[in-house]
């Protein structure tokens, strides 16, 4: 018969041990639920699958991972066939181009800004990724920004009547890590990015949708279903 001692040992090393830190989290008097991600886990995008198809959902991205998929999120805006709205590059491969928005929804509520993962992680508003040109293995492109260099977004106001559900990701100054947030209630822009602003103390953060905002988070015995995806963000543990 096994000790005491020797059942909780099996227990503390049987549990799994998530590369992601995921939590639910209250920010004036709204609940999001806030992943953090290091520059040292595998953070990678994902589209299509070998044969070209849209994978579309977090359930067919864990399929096509050689590892334990720890954690997933929407990536940005797509069009209907599940193409990205903005640039998108995969495994170092610019696979669409970068776009101003063109009016595009939130895409064009000016600026938006670009994902990039490399040896750092980091968000970029899209004009000064434009001239930094850094080298990303991956990236995405959404907006509108959330956080500029520690400031709001101009045009958020903090009465707006404007109430969604929203998701999306900022970094730490030095680029040692992102935080993905998705609030699990309507609120505003101007909210949403105090939460990154104030509450996580990034200097910089990027919108990536509304209405698609899904979470991947096994570690809080989370998976998001609903209609189709397009870019998917997933760390492979």
């Amino acid at each position: 018969m096994r000790t005491l001692a020797a059942l909780v040992l099996t227990l503390l090393t049987s549990a799994p041990a998530w590369a992601v830190t995921c939590e639910d989290v209250t920010f004036d008097g709204a609940s999001f639920t806030t992943c953090e991600v290091g520059a040292d886990e595998d953070l990678r995008l994902f589209l299509n699958d070998p044969e070209g198809a849209p994978l579309g959902n977090f359930a067919s991205v864990a399929t096509h991972v050689d590892g334990t998929l720890a954690f997933a999120m929407n990536a940005g805006m797509f069009h209907d066939d599940q193409r990205p709205v903005g640039l998108y590059i995969q495994d170092g491969k610019q696979l669409t181009a970068a776009s101003d928005g063109g009016g595009y929804g939130n895409f064009g509520l000016l600026p938006n800004g670009i994902f990039c993962i490399s040896d750092t992680l980091r968000v970029w508003e899209s004009d000064a990724y434009a001239t930094a040109a850094p080298a990303c293995t991956h990236a995405t492109q959404s907006g509108p920004m959330l956080v500029i260099d520690g400031a709001l977004h101009p045009k958020f106001m903090p009465d707006s009547t404007s109430f969604k559900l929203r998701n999306g990701v900022g970094t730490s100054a030095d680029g040692s890590r992102a935080v993905f947030a998705i609030s699990n209630s309507y609120v505003s822009f101007h909210h949403f990015a105090r939460l990154f602003r104030d509450h996580l103390g990034l200097p910089n953060a990027l919108f990536l949708d509304g209405s698609v905002s899904r979470l991947h988070a096994p570690s809080l015995e989370r998976s998001d279903g609903g209609f189709p995806m397009g870019p998917i963000f997933g760390v492979v543990d």
